[in-house]
Formats: C-alpha cells, sequence, structure tokens
C-alpha cells in the first residue's frame, strides 16, 4: 500500500512517542494535515487561535510533560508567526519541534506567493537543526535527527515541508551511496561529574559556614536531593523564577524568590553567605548574587555552556542535578554549627510575616497582592499554576506557595508577555486530571490571550476536571514597564504608552460559555476564589486593582530612591495614588496591627 510523505511523517512522529501537535492550518501544509485526519486520532491535533500561541503551548507541553512539544504552521505567515513561543521555548531549554509547510518546489525562488526563506528565518532559534526536505527519502532522517537533536541538546528544532513534496508517494531512502538510514530512539545518558570534581566541590561547601543555595529549573526533578543536601549543610535555598516548584514553601530555610521580583531574605541570603552552590539555574542577574570575591561557588549545570557565566565559580560539575548531588551527598559533612540557618528561618518567618500585612493594605479599589494570597491556600493539591510577564509575575513570585507534587511556570529567559494562558491550556492538555490556574495581566490579555479563551471553550468539556481559572488583573496600565519607568529611568509615567482600555474580560468570558466573576472589592476577593473553584466549567475572574500598588524590590537601592524622588519631584499623572500606596506598603512592615479598613 503506497502511503504519501504526510503519512508517513505522521507515522514516524507517532513511533517517536509524539501524541499531540498543537498549530493551527493552512494551505502550505494542507497534505500533513490531510495525514493527520487519516491517522485516525492517533496524534491529536489542537487547534489554537494563532500559531505564535500555538508555539508557547508547544514549549509548555515540553515543561508540564517533560516531552518533546510539536507545532505546526503553514509558510510564509503562518510559519512567522511561530518564532516568539519558539524563543521561548529555546530561551528556557525546553525540546521543541516545529513543522513549517512551504511553497511547492515549483515554485521556489520565483517571487511566488507566501514564499519566504523559512531556513534562514528559523536558523537562529532552531539553529541546532533546521532543515528543508527536497526529496521524499530524506524525511525519515530529517524527523528522527530533529526529534533526536531536540530532545538530547533540550533546544528547538525544524522541518520545513514543501506542499507538493507533502503529497508525494514515499519511499524508503535506497541502498546507494548519497542515502542516509536512521533509527528511532533515544534514552537520556546519566550524567555526573568525575569523583575528583566531587571531591573539589565538597571541599569548598564543607569549609563554608554560611552556605546558600540557589536552585532553577534544572533542579525541578531533585527536590529530595537538594533537600538532602541542604539539610546537611546547613544551608538556605532560593530559587529562581523557573525553579519554583523545585522545593516546596513550607520549608522554613526555604526563601522564596530571588532578584527584583524576589524576597527580603533571599537577598540577605545572597548578600551574607560566603558559599554559594548554584543548582540548574541560570538566573541572569548578578547583582543579586554575592559579590564578586565574596563567596566561593560551586554549580551544578547539565549544559557546559551554562557554567560560571553569572558567577565566578570555583567548581563547575556538568551533570544532572539530582545524579550529581546524589554523588556527591556522601562526601558532605554534617555542620553541627546551626546559627547561619537559624538565621534564615528567623528572616523567612519576619517576611512571611510582611508579605501577608502588605497584601491586607486597603488599595483602590483592590490590592494586586491580596489577589495572590487569598489564591495560595486555596489552590488543591497538585495544581498547575502559570502566570505572565508583567506585575501579576511579582505577585506569582511572591505570595503563591509552592506545595510537594505542584507545578508552575512562566516564560522566563524571554520574559514574554501573552504566555500564561497558552501555557495554561497545554498544562490542561498534559494532565487533564489537574486544576490549572493562569494569572495575568490585562495588557496580555488584550495582545493574545483573550482569544485563546475561545480554545478553552472549545476543549473544555472533554477535560475529566473541568477547573481551569484564568485570573485577570486589570488595573488599566502596563504596570510592570510604568514601574520600571518610575524607579529604573526616573521617568515619571508615559500615559500613552502606559494607560489601556478598559475592557469587560468577564463578560466576554460568559458570551463564549465560560464562567465570568466581577470583583472589585477586597471583602470579596476570597469568596470569588472559592466561587471559581466550585464551578461547573472554566472561569475567569476579573479582579480591578490597584496600578499604584508598587512591586517594591527586595532592597531598594540608593540609585532607586534617588530616580523615585525625580519622579516625584518632576511630577506623576497617578503622584498621590503612588505616594499613598508607597508609604503604606513600606509602613506595614514597621506598623503592625493597623487597621487595614482605617488606612
Amino acid at each position: 500500500m503506497t502511503i504519501t510523505v504526510g503519512d508517513y511523517l505522521v507515522e514516524r512522529l507517532y513511533q517517536w512517542g509524539v501524541r499531540r501537535i498543537y498549530g493551527y492550518p493552512g494551505d502550505g501544509i494542507n497534505g500533513v494535515f490531510g495525514a493527520l485526519n487519516r491517522a485516525n486520532g492517533k496524534i491529536r491535533f489542537i487547534q489554537a487561535r494563532h500559531e505564535e500561541m500555538a508555539a508557547f503551548m508547544a514549549a509548555a507541553d515540553a515543561k508540564f510533560s517533560g516531552g518533546l512539544g510539536v507545532c505546526i504552521a503553514t509558510s510564509g505567515p503562518g510559519a512567522a508567526h511561530l518564532l516568539t513561543g519558539l524563543y521561548d521555548a529555546r530561551l528556557d531549554h525546553m525540546p521543541v519541534l516545529a513543522i513549517a509547510g512551504q511553497q511547492a518546489t515549483t515554485a521556489m525562488g520565483a517571487h511566488y506567493q507566501q514564499e519566504v526563506d523559512l531556513a534562514s528565518m528559523f536558523k537562529d532559534v532552531a539553529g541546532a537543526f533546521v532543515q528543508q526536505a527536497s526529496a521524499p527519502a530524506q524525511v525519515r532522517h530529517l524527523v528522527d535527527r530533529a526529534i533526536r537533536t531536540a530532545v538530547g541538546q533540550r533546544t528547538v528544532t525544524a522541518i520545513i515541508l514543501p506542499n507538493d513534496l507533502q503529497e508525494m508517494e514515499y519511499s524508503d531512502p535506497p541502498r546507494a551511496h548519497g542515502a542516509v538510514h536512521s533509527g528511532i530512539g533515544y534514552t537520556r545518558p546519566k550524567v555526573v561529574p568525575y569523583e575528583t570534581e566531587l571531591q573539589r566541590a565538597a571541599e569548598v561547601l564543607n569549609a563554608g559556614e554560611k552556605v546558600a543555595m540557589l536552585v532553577g529549573a534544572g533542579a525541578l526533578n531533585a527536590t529530595d536531593e537538594i533537600i538532602a543536601v541542604a539539610e546537611k549543610l546547613g544551608a538556605g535555598a532560593a530559587k529562581a523564577l523557573l525553579g519554583k516548584a523545585a522545593l516546596p514553601d513550607d520549608l522554613p530555610w526555604v526563601t522564596g524568590s530571588i532578584g527584583l521580583l524576589g524576597t527580603e531574605p533571599s537577598y540577605k541570603l545572597m548578600t551574607e553567605c560566603d558559599t554559594l552552590l548554584m543548582v540548574g539555574s541560570g538566573f541572569p542577574y548578578s547583582e543579586f548574587l554575592p559579590e564578586e570575591g565574596q563567596a566561593r561557588g560551586v554549580q551544578i549545570d547539565l549544559k557546559a555552556d551554562m557554567l560560571s557565566i553569572r558567577y565566578p565559580m570555583e567548581v563547575n560539575l556538568q551533570g544532572d542535578s539530582a545524579e550529581t548531588l546524589r554523588a556527591l551527598l556522601p562526601l558532605l559533612q554534617e555542620k553541627s554549627e546551626r546559627n547561619w540557618r537559624q538565621d534564615i528561618e528567623r528572616w523567612r518567618t519576619e517576611w512571611d510575616e510582611t508579605l501577608g500585612k502588605r497584601a491586607m493594605v486597603a488599595a483602590e479599589p483592590i490590592n494586586p497582592q491580596r489577589v495572590a494570597l487569598e489564591l495560595s491556600p486555596r489552590l488543591p493539591d497538585a495544581a498547575i499554576v502559570t502566570s505572565d510577564s508583567g506585575s501579576c509575575a511579582n505577585w506569582y513570585a511572591r505570595d503563591i506557595r509552592m506545595r510537594r507534587g505542584m507545578m508552575g511556570s512562566l516564560s522566563g529567559g524571554l520574559a514574554s508577555m501573552g504566555a500564561a494562558v497558552p501555557y495554561a491550556i497545554a498544562a490542561k492538555f498534559c494532565h487533564p486530571d489537574r486544576s490549572v490556574v493562569a494569572m495575568v495581566g490585562d495588557g496580555a490579555m488584550q495582545m493574545n490571550n483573550m482569544a485563546e479563551l475561545i480554545t478553552v471553550a472549545k476543549y473544555w468539556k472533554e477535560w475529566p476536571n473541568s477547573q481551569w481559572i484564568c485570573c485577570v488583573f486589570n488595573n488599566e496600565d502596563l504596570n510592570q514597564v510604568t514601574w520600571e519607568q518610575r524607579v529604573m529611568e526616573g521617568d515619571p509615567k508615559f500615559e500613552a504608552s502606559q494607560n489601556i482600555p478598559n475592557v469587560p474580560y468577564h463578560r466576554f468570558a460568559e458570551s463564549i460559555g465560560l464562567k465570568g466573576i466581577y470583583v472589585d472589592r477586597e471583602d470579596q476577593v476570597g469568596a470569588a476564589w472559592d466561587e471559581a473553584f466550585a464551578a461547573d466549567r472554566p472561569v475567569l475572574i476579573e479582579f480591578k486593582t490597584d496600578p499604584n500598588v508598587p512591586p517594591l524590590p527586595p532592597h531598594i537601592k540608593l540609585e532607586q530612591a534617588k530616580k523615585y524622588a525625580s519622579v516625584l519631584l518632576h511630577g506623576d499623572p497617578d503622584q498621590r495614588g503612588i505616594l499613598v500606596q508607597s508609604a503604606k506598603q513600606v509602613l506595614s512592615k514597621v506598623m503592625p496591627g493597623r487597621d487595614k479598613n482605617k488606612e
């Protein structure tokens, strides 16, 4: 029986274990879509509203499933639309395969409609492997090598298929000079450093009196090993955003997130330690790490090119986080002196109190911190939380407490707006029995996430657990950039660029069959979350939040204070509001017991 190249492609993907493909159709990729239809559901096609969102879904699928994410698009604009989501995957080291259509081989070079040099276009984002097929017998090794490269190198790869080739009769490569015969299969190796390097690392860590750990996404599968090492060393542990789920927040020595979106105890942990152990993290902001020369450093990472690029490490260990920590553990000495650990736990307790007070400070109309604070204890076991970029990421980073078994992510290295809802959709396809919550700013909702609610409406009835909630922080402001203008640049809010329209997001959700909830009173926040989790369908909760609540950094530097003062001196359109809320947030730390209703 003869089959087309499209049929063969689908079967080969299936043999590699692919079960979901996210994308959008078009005539440049019709041959593959016809094959998907003929395959009778062996591979599920999930229709996004936009190719960029499909690529975000593929990246999130890789994050939440631990496997390969796959997205597909037509030629020309369809393929171009994939790029942002693919860069998200590449910068977060996620294995994703992009499949793109192309104009017919007979039209190439003729300035034909939708003819774009896709190999050149994908060359940066999929530089590890991007190839355009030119003959049926070539497709086998293109698929095999693209998948093996993506999974083995944890990166993005791309295959480009001219539309006439997709419809051609498939033939295996001949046994002839110039033909390539490839095969299926890949198993990740056990990667552990040599014993001598582990011993060097142990000597550094054993000599330290104040050991700090920083864990990232590369440590998500090393929770038990991190805990064992931290307990032996009496260390505290901060978490990069992508590693938020690597450690449960109920451990008193876990200081939470690090950086501008981080916590005060994480800042103190890094500024006062004498030894740093970084595990599976590419956290980029060196100003939040120890000063050069302050601490001796050990780093563990699976990728050699991520070693010693944030802090000059004394020992660099290339290896899998869990395996390397497991091998390192017997070489570590139990620290009997626990004053450092006690300091860390005290900082953490004080910070938790500060966060609670800040969240309960009255705002106009709702304090956004309270939205996250009220959500956190209501999250079901094994829930998955996604966040967009923007000020909502501050509240995700600081106020959502991860418990063991929960998952969470956002666009990390790329920090792109618009990822939260497609991430949450992919999370539901990966784990349809889990509850999923997306935290989104109104800017991202207007940019592209509202349309993806239609995707939720299309598919939700097939999910065994219908708990899928989109939380929108509606403050009519591109809030994170507004505060960055004030604090980093010393500029007042530029209303022409920062103000955005007030949209009834909850009504849009209702119009497409989802449940909509609108909240503009702080005493209704908790009840709204309860109502959402009790609903019989996906929910959009729209919280009308105050844009003037500052996402305070863990430590305010003199230069930041000067620029903020400059903003106030030269005038800001929201000057009164930011003065009031800034004062409340700062005073909440030193004035316990004030009645929030009298603020």
